[in-house]
């Protein structure tokens, strides 16, 4: 599966919040989220444009792989996630194998859907501690389709256009808390 989104900073989260009553968005929800992320004992993840993370979500956790980024804008990668029994369980594993803990990203994240271009769109509206206040678009595309790739990016671009955001931000909450 390959996981397209797009980022925006928010700088009205007011008027994003009237385009989701516009479009009938409906809110999924709101929960914390809790990102340990950890870096390869053999290679940097910085450099190869990896991660391995334990996202926690109350009591439920999973561990995800995500893979380096394609295209040039949207930001397009292969995911793999698998769900934990214990978070923290799982992270002495890594540590034991070699992994080292790099960043723990804290946020408070509110799940929308949005039905646009006869597709559902992921929109996330993510308050990142000691960052900001982000939109996150999102599709799930088939990876061994270009065209259905092609297809989720400009709908996602269409979407955005319709909120009024440009200038998307490749770099991931990790990046930006890492550049601090």
């Amino acid at each position: 599966m390959l996981e397209i989104e797009l980022k925006f900073r928010l700088a009205d989260e007011s008027s994003f919040r009237a385009v989701l009553g516009e479009l009938s968005a409906t809110c999924l929800g709101i929960e914390s989220q809790r990102d340990a992320y950890f870096n390869h004992p053999a290679r940097d993840f910085a450099v190869t444009d990896e991660a391995v993370r334990i996202r926690s979500v109350g009591g439920a956790s999973h561990v995800t792989y995500k893979g380096p980024v394609q295209g040039t804008v949207a930001k397009t990668r292969e995911e793999i996630e698998v769900g934990l029994e214990s978070g923290d369980d799982f992270a002495q594993i890594l540590t034991r194998l070699g992994f080292r803990p790099t960043l723990v990203v804290a946020k408070q994240r509110e799940n929308w859907s949005v039905i646009w271009e006869h597709r559902t769109v992921n929109v996330c509206l993510d308050h990142v501690q000691d960052v900001g206040t982000f939109c996150e678009l999102e599709l799930v595309a088939d990876s061994e389709s270009a065209a259905s790739t092609s297809e989720a990016e400009r709908a996602i671009w269409s979407l955005a256009a319709r909120f009024e955001l440009s200038d998307p931000i490749r770099k991931s909450y990790l990046e930006m808390l890492l550049e601090k």
